[in-house]
């Protein structure tokens, strides 16, 4: 059971601590030497049992490997600038370059819509640029500037990063379906060396199993024919 939160976690949030798959690694195999050495010097040996499969702890795994795709897929797309950067290179930019793309992605605030509490004095703001006479400010975000129709509603370019995260979602989860399944074709759950023993141990059984059945047959009809007796009308 530790074994799977600790791949639901290094699954799940991988994208946000990409270094947790390593140090995973590192922790399972200093468990398992230590593992190791207490079955060889400190316990007694375990009774196996015989097992055809993981049970139902593998439509666990396959469970939080789906979750996990989705995850990752959403905090890549909502929580890094590449999508953001990729519409405006594409669809803002003519140049199809990076110029302009901080002005383009900050918005417009005007100072005076701020809450009362929320006004920053004179002496903070004579420490930016501009001094105390400021009146707008820049904020990471995509909305109208202050004075238009729909001031602070969200602007078309958002609804474009919106709609790319979204097709990056659904593209990048299709790519890692695809490659579970050419892993899934390339990799078969039974070598195929094993596979053919195992058609040949089955042959073999079938093979002297009938070779049994006709001994006993002709045993059988040996014998009737010794005790026959002649039929006297």
């Amino acid at each position: 059971m530790i074994v799977v939160v600790q791949y639901g976690f290094i699954t799940i949030f991988v994208a946000a601590f990409p270094l947790a798959p390593l140090f995973a690694l590192i922790n399972n195999i200093i468990e398992i030497r230590l593992d190791a050495y207490k079955f060889v010097t400190q316990w007694k040996r375990p009774l196996a049992e015989r097992a055809q499969d993981i049970g139902i702890w593998f439509g666990i795994l396959r469970g939080i490997s789906a979750i996990a795709v989705v995850s990752n897929a959403v905090i890549i797309a909502f929580t890094s600038e590449f999508i953001k950067k990729l519409v405006y290179m594409y669809g803002h930019n003519p140049n199809m370059t990076m110029h302009g793309y901080v002005n383009f992605s900050l918005s417009v605030f005007n100072v005076s819509d701020f809450q009362e509490r929320s006004i920053p004095d004179a002496n903070a703001m004579a420490k930016f640029e501009g001094g105390a006479g400021t009146e707008t400010c820049r904020y990471r975000g995509f909305r109208e500037p202050p004075g238009s129709p729909n001031q602070y509603e969200y602007t078309m370019a958002w609804w474009h990063v919106l709609a790319g995260r979204l097709a990056f979602i659904v593209v990048f989860e299709n790519l890692v379906v695809f490659a579970t399944w050419l892993i899934m074709y390339l990799i078969p759950d039974m070598p195929a060396a094993v596979k053919l023993q195992m058609l040949r141990e089955n042959f073999l059984a079938k093979e002297a199993l009938y070779s049994a059945e006709t001994v006993k047959s002709s045993k059988k009809d040996q014998n009737g024919g010794e005790n026959a007796q002649p039929l006297h009308y």
